[in-house]
């Protein structure tokens, strides 16, 4: 097997291992939104800090989830034009995306976000309601070491594209249509 095709299938599993961390997130998410509605509407009771915890676990259901999207090509694009092009064309196209667009916002999101994080941990940052979570900078962090992840995952989803310019995945682009 060529080196980038190992190289490729180390940042495909890494990729799935972030999308079981954001399964068992969703699954928390679901656990938490249910104890809550049983509390309020059986016992009348209601938690703030479940509330918060409910948004912090979608934050992270869904930061974590644009790396295993990535890694399966379930990102957003033009896939009218796309779909219509040649797998060299599709290839080239991937690469400066990544290149030229993910790399450079993954960048600027988690270098932005470190010090986000950072400012909410130096000023002991918490919810501002009785009962709310303290350690905001928790939540913050997560950010930037999401956007770590879908780095990662895009030098996978980057292999990939190459692999398919050297003949080592003919078979990827399943839509082989020319224009």
């Amino acid at each position: 097997m060529p080196f980038g095709l190992k190289m490729e299938a180390w940042f495909s599993r890494f990729s799935t291992w972030v999308g079981y961390f954001s399964a068992i997130l969703l699954l928390l998410l679901l656990a938490n939104v249910f104890y809550d509605v049983i509390m309020r509407y059986w016992f009348n009771d209601v938690s703030i800090g479940m509330q918060e915890a409910e948004w912090h676990l979608y934050a992270m259901v869904f930061l974590f989830g644009i790396a295993y999207a990535l890694d399966r090509d379930g990102h957003v694009r033009v896939d009218v034009i796309y779909e219509r092009l040649s797998p060299r064309r599709k290839a080239w196209i991937d690469i400066f995306g990544v290149l030229f667009f993910l790399w450079p916002f993954c960048y600027l999101v988690a270098s932005y976000g470190i010090g986000f994080a950072y400012e909410a941990y130096d000023i002991n940052e918490m919810s501002g309601d009785p009962g709310g979570l303290p350690h905001r900078w928790v939540i913050k962090g997560m950010i930037s070491v999401s956007f770590i992840c879908v780095l990662l995952s895009s030098l996978g989803f980057l292999l990939r594209a190459v692999n398919v310019l050297l003949g080592n995945r003919p078979d990827y682009y399943h839509h082989n249509v020319s224009l």
